[in-house]
């Protein structure tokens, strides 16, 4: 085993940040592609759950109007950002796309 197979991919957190999970650092083009293949199943798992996320979020947003309060709840979204921000900036900025694809279309008819 070379030091290089016994490394392992991952990235220290810094305070208050969420750990990433170590993963082994593959060692030939096979080992590659394996992890290629995970990232490409987690990547559809993401999708079919933002999807799923901004479905509910328009249902809770339209609920929300023909009760007759506001559609977005900045409270609310701020609790939501608040979870985002244990993956770092690049987290915030994801909880804010999320947040934007949930509101839909705001003030347009």
């Amino acid at each position: 085993m070379t030091s290089s197979s016994a490394q392992a991919a991952g990235v220290d957190a810094a305070p208050g940040e969420m750990p990433t999970e170590t993963v082994p650092v593959p060692e030939d083009q096979a080992g590659i592609e394996a992890l290629r293949l995970q990232i490409d199943a987690i990547d559809a798992e993401l999708v079919r759950l933002i999807q799923r996320r901004t479905a509910i979020s328009h249902a809770i947003g339209t609920a929300r109007k023909s009760l007759g309060g506001p559609r977005i709840v900045y409270s609310r979204e701020m609790a939501i950002l608040e979870r985002f921000r244990s993956l770092g900036p690049s987290g915030t900025d994801l909880g804010m796309m999320l947040l934007s694809m949930g509101r839909g279309r705001l003030g347009r008819k």
